[in-house]
């Protein structure tokens, strides 16, 4: 939840500072370690309920996950050297978590 609470103030300093590769980059950090917090979660719910889990099996591999994490890496990289791209890049990752994912659906329903 900390790290989501830091959205407001990355996302306004970017904007006041129209896209300018440290706040852009910071953008990114935020994004990255609210990211990084989510994988984490995921993995200690599965620990606690068991890898044999309804749970375990909806997560599965969570390509989703991953993928955006290294997105968001690379972003946070790119921030500093063409600002633009990195916006880019999370524009990708929010296109990406906005496709609806069937795997805890498909999970409840076996």
């Amino acid at each position: 939840m900390f790290w989501l609470s830091l959205f407001p103030f990355a996302t306004a300093w970017m904007g006041e500072n129209n896209f300018a590769a440290v706040p852009v980059a910071l953008y990114g950090l935020v994004v990255l370690l609210a990211a990084i917090a989510y994988f984490i979660l995921t993995r200690v719910l599965i620990a606690h309920h068991g890898k044999d889990s309804t749970l375990a099996a909806a997560i599965g591999r969570d390509a989703k996950g991953k993928i955006s994490v290294g997105i968001y890496v690379i972003a946070v990289v790119s921030a500093l050297i063409v600002p633009w791209f990195a916006c880019l890049l999370y524009v990708l990752v929010t296109i990406l978590w906005l496709i609806p994912d069937r795997r805890i659906e498909r999970s409840l329903m076996t």
